[in-house]
């Protein structure tokens, strides 16, 4: 009624002008909601107590009248339905109804033929292609396929490796539409590593987008569509997909799912959009994922495409991986869902961090009273909404509507981060051997931000071993895992060696039982929760147990920049030891070493502590000290050298061509396009900013080191 949400009455000599409800326009609830927010506007440029309160008071009772007026915009895209619950409903009673197999699965992830499945940003122009065009591009290039693989026996393997991409989908399909079994092959996988996992689960031929392996390897390119296919699949799909693990892991192992399993999956994902009504959310009537997590992996191939074609959804290709590209996809195709790894959101939250800082002491201090009074429950959702939208509108804007990491541990502050700024960012959990188990589908902060995992999905049973192990029990969990020559069938509980804890049901994990240090005393050091404590201090910290000596000596291994200077390096050497004296962890933790080694390489999403021990024990990292600093001194020659490496390729050009101070405009003839992607390079490979004024003058590669050097210090 008028009365309930008459601001004058919440607002007595308050000395300002708010502005008076409309109940005249025929669409009632959104024209409140309209003027609600033109009021809340107006309010928030009062700073009192009072006001902040009116705030909170005035939205609380809107959203009790109306909780679910931010998503009963009308969707055209859910098969006559009139809600995604409906639809999706709907699809899963087909399915009971059809015999369990990818035949069955695949006429209905396709059975909408007029949805955008797939977008694409081509130049200034946007690609889209529905269900019923890749329906008919599967068929089509199925049959040469078909044929490209000759007399290779139905049922056999046929690894993919590819990109994410419209063509993998396809492939995807049509190496089943076959009758044969497609193994995911892990891009990011050593080669020796990935071959060996694959010869051994008998791949027969190998379909890439990129690379020539020593078996029978097909261009993805060259499976041109056959325009006289059968318009209907009438043959025996394959019966199985297998997916490597991510191979952080001492040994890969190859999980097989059936239809059955992946059914299981399905039915989980309507759980999900039943509970959570953030997860089903469309912005403009449209529910867009981003294709950030590659296929291969089983939080890319379940979360991300086979939920959300089943729903017949909408998914956005990365063109590439560079942070600007990302933005900008997100941006321009109005993404709602961003399924990504804590790698993924570090970085983003590195970079908004390191924005705002650029932006003066003034910015920043408004940016911190904004996150402050963020995490405060009676004024927090008002403050996100409007004190933050400006840093909102610089990550990806207003159209995500829900974000989930998984795969390993993430900071606290940095899916809090994401959290008060108004987005919604929840922890998710799951494994190549069991698929994705449990998502935290709450909207406590308490449970977001303290990074939970949420509830078993319904094909699940969780139960935390006398190790504090947790084990997991799952009729959608693999139904056969090879690891080297060794197969084995599901056990009823799968020990995941993930330490958890369990709170009113709903599961944190606490890190790998298998990445535990034991202390000279026979204490257990955990390093999730130790690793967070030197958060800020060089490139990245890792916990390990140092073995080359008789006793294990937990040790702290520390990341910093190739060419930091040895008064920087004793700086943080100091830090270290405060925080280890304020911790208590100095008794516990007596070395420290620091390496020019980064944790994390180009082929991984997490940091492989075992990897890391197996590295440092055999003298294979790259180990500084100030001593070694002062005698090995980068020169500014050797930074500058780098510079012109650099420049060299983003001009194509030699090195030799370059001096320190060859002009990159006027003596090597570059553009203002190669300038700015050479600056990205730059920027990259040093993690520092450029602003505009620092790039004024930097044409040359002596001037560029200079300020590399500078900034790198400052840091």
């Amino acid at each position: 009624s008028p009365a309930l949400l008459s601001c004058s009455k919440l607002a007595p000599n308050s000395g300002h002008s708010i502005p008076a409800l409309d109940f005249s326009q025929k669409n009632l609830t959104r024209s409140l909601y309209q003027q609600l927010l033109t009021i809340l506007d107006s309010i928030c440029i009062m700073p009192t107590k009072e006001m902040c309160n009116l705030q909170s008071r005035v939205l609380c009772r809107f959203l009790l009248i109306f909780p679910s007026m931010e998503i009963c915009m009308r969707v055209d895209s859910l098969g006559g339905y009139k809600s995604i619950n409906a639809f999706v409903e709907s699809k899963l009673r087909r399915f009971d109804c059809m015999e369990c197999s990818f035949k069955s699965l695949f006429e209905l992830m396709f059975s909408e033929k007029d949805n955008i499945m797939y977008e694409r940003s081509d130049g200034y122009r946007i690609v889209k292609t529905t269900y019923g065009e890749a329906y008919s591009a599967i068929i089509s290039k199925s049959a040469t396929l078909s044929r490209l693989l000759g007399d290779i026996e139905k049922g056999s393997v046929i690894g993919i490796y590819m990109n994410n991409s419209i063509d993998w989908i396809e492939v995807f399909w049509a190496v089943l539409f076959c009758g044969y079994r497609p193994l995911l092959m892990n891009l990011r996988m050593e080669e020796s590593i990935l071959m060996s996992a694959s010869i051994s689960c008998g791949v027969r031929a190998v379909i890439s987008d990129s690379k020539q392996f020593d078996i029978m390897t097909i261009r993805a390119d060259s499976i041109i569509p056959d325009a006289e296919a059968h318009s209907e699949p009438d043959q025996e799909f394959g019966s199985e997909i297998l997916v490597m693990s991510s191979g952080t892991s001492s040994n890969v192992k190859v999980c097989a799912y059936s239809a059955e399993e992946i059914k299981h999956q399905i039915g989980d994902s309507y759980g999900i959009i039943k509970r959570c009504r953030l997860m089903k959310k469309h912005y403009k009537g449209e529910l867009k994922l981003l294709t950030f997590l590659p296929f291969y992996h089983i939080f890319g191939l379940v979360a991300v495409y086979i939920w959300f074609a089943f729903f017949s959804r909408t998914f956005v290709q990365l063109n590439d991986l560079a942070p600007q590209t990302i933005v900008n996809t997100i941006r321009r195709h109005k993404v709602t869902h961003i399924f990504a790894v804590p790698l993924f959101w570090n970085t983003v939250y590195a970079q908004a961090i390191r924005t705002i800082k650029e932006r003066g002491e003034n910015a920043e201090k408004r940016f911190n009273l904004g996150m402050k009074l963020a995490g405060i429950p009676a004024v927090g959702r008002l403050v996100t909404r409007f004190l933050l939208k400006q840093v909102r509108d610089e990550l990806f804007g207003d159209s995500i509507c829900f974000m989930i990491t998984g795969g390993s541990e993430i900071r606290r502050q940095v899916i809090e981060f994401f959290n008060r700024i108004g987005y919604h960012l929840a922890n998710g959990y799951g494994a190549s051997e069991i698929g994705i188990t449990s998502v935290e589908l709450s909207n406590r902060r308490s449970w977001l931000n303290n990074c939970y995992v949420g509830k078993p999905m319904r094909s699940c049973e969780y139960r935390i071993n006398d190790d504090g192990v947790l084990l997991v029990k799952s009729s959608s969990a693999a139904k056969r895992i090879r690891e080297g020559n060794v197969v084995y069938s599901r056990d009823e509980w799968f020990n995941t060696k993930d330490l958890a804890v369990c709170k009113c049901g709903h599961y944190q994990i606490m890190g790998r039982a298998d990445d535990v240090v034991i202390g000279q005393n026979g204490e257990n050091l955990n390093p999730c929760l130790i690793e967070p404590l030197f958060d800020g201090i060089g490139r990245g910290v890792c916990l390990i147990s140092d073995r080359k000596k008789e006793a294990n000596i937990p040790t702290l291994v520390i990341s910093v920049k190739p060419d930091i200077r040895p008064e920087k390096l004793i700086e943080m050497q100091q830090r270290v030891n405060a925080v280890l004296s304020e911790s208590g962890m100095n008794r516990a933790i007596v070395s420290t070493v620091f390496i020019t080694d980064v944790l994390i390489g180009d082929n991984d999403f997490k940091i492989n502590r075992s990897s890391i021990a197996k590295r440092y024990a055999r003298g294979e990292l790259s180990i500084v000290t100030p001593d070694t600093l002062k005698d090995n001194d980068m020169s500014s020659d050797m930074l500058t050298d780098q510079v012109i490496s650099i420049f060299a390729a983003a001009l194509e050009k030699s090195a030799n061509e370059i001096g320190p101070n060859s002009d990159f405009f006027s003596d090597c003839g570059g553009t203002s396009l190669d300038y700015f992607a050479m600056l990205t390079a730059i920027q990259q490979e040093y993690g520092i900013n450029l602003t505009i004024g620092d790039t004024e003058k930097l044409n040359t590669p002596g001037r560029l080191a200079e300020c590399i050097r500078a900034k790198m210090n400052d840091d």
